[in-house]
């Protein structure tokens, strides 16, 4: 996309934008409509609209959007919370930047049910390190792999700078290393589910390990 094509785009949704918020009952029908789909898509992530076990504890999530493909990895101890709050964005930037209405799809990978399989070293490791660690170890392999775009820059003064997550020294980078089997099983769990092809009827593909969720499937038909 050229400059110009990409400047008559940003024209496009502030106009769009413009008209969807012209009047006072109109951006109480914005505020509504979002929030019903933040919130439905809130309850497909955390398994609490369906027969599955619901998500809670310590995950690794992902967000994948048409076009772009994978945006963000991210890592929580409270998948009941984090999860919930992911599409709505009121303590995550995520949601500002890529409205969930555009996400493709998000995969979380619930990893402690794995620690089972991993080498008995890796769980003594594991267990020594701790969930929290643990879980920011597996992140930081995640996004060293995968190189999500808005997980490789930070902002610094009214700009972006280029992070080098190879060489960071952060306590995950430290560890990630210490659990090559456990990285090994969270990437083939993440790659399949990466892949899963949406279901038919329904909006989500749950694999007992991790899910994949279907945003799309929850936008709302037109009127009329």
């Amino acid at each position: 996309m050229d400059d110009q094509s990409y400047e008559d785009a940003y024209r496009s949704w502030t106009t769009s934008l413009t008209t969807l918020l012209a009047d006072a009952s109109l951006l109480a029908r914005w505020q509504e409509r979002r929030y019903r789909f933040a919130h439905r898509l809130g309850a497909l992530l955390t398994g609490t609209n369906d027969d599955e076990p619901a998500t809670t504890g310590p995950v690794l999530y992902g967000v994948f959007a048409s076009g772009a493909g994978l945006c963000y990895v991210g890592q929580t101890q409270a998948a009941e919370r984090r999860l919930r709050d992911l599409p709505v964005g009121e303590s995550h930037h995520l949601a500002n930047t890529v409205p969930p209405e555009l996400w493709e799809r998000v995969v979380v990978i619930r990893w402690p049910l794995l620690l089972s399989e991993a080498p008995e070293d890796e769980q003594a490791v594991a267990a020594e390190l701790g969930l929290g660690v643990c879980g920011l170890a597996l992140e930081h392999m995640l996004q060293v792999r995968t190189a999500p775009p808005l997980n490789s820059r930070r902002r610094t003064d009214g700009d972006w700078r280029p992070r080098d997550l190879a060489r960071s020294r952060s306590r995950g980078a430290v560890h990630a290393q210490s659990l090559p089997g456990l990285s090994r099983l969270v990437l083939a769990a993440w790659e399949d589910l990466s892949e899963r092809g949406k279901p038919e009827h329904s909006a989500v593909v749950d694999t007992g390990v991790g899910r994949v969720v279907f945003p799309a499937a929850l936008h709302e038909p037109a009127v009329g």
